[in-house]
């Protein structure tokens, strides 16, 4: 019998660096790369002040194990669910995803 927590997610993470463009509000947007990710919750490291709870818009390009085999840009709204200090003095941002939209490729 193992001693962990019980897994929670009702989807898979797949590790993924993906670079991120984030906004809280109405402040301006952040960077980030994500650790994992899937198509209900995220994981990302940043250099922004974030707080647990908070909404987030979230812009980056879901991978092809994610999509239907090719890369896909998308504008996600999601809730902080949890922050953890990186060793790297960044922020760690565990959020949930409440929506996808897939934008538009620009030529």
């Amino acid at each position: 019998m193992t001693g962990g927590k019980p897994e929670q997610r009702s989807q898979p993470r797949i590790p993924a660096q993906v670079q991120v463009s984030v906004r809280t509000g109405q402040s301006a947007a952040g960077t980030g790369i994500t650790r994992d990710l899937s198509r209900n919750g995220v994981f990302f490291y940043t250099d922004s002040q974030i707080q647990t709870g908070s909404a987030l818009e979230i812009v980056l390009m879901l991978p092809p194990e994610l999509t239907q085999g090719t890369k896909q840009w998308v504008c996600c709204q999601a809730s902080v669910v949890r922050i953890e200090e990186a060793p790297s003095g960044q922020m760690g941002v565990a959020a949930s995803i409440r929506n996808i939209a897939t934008l538009p490729e620009i030529p």
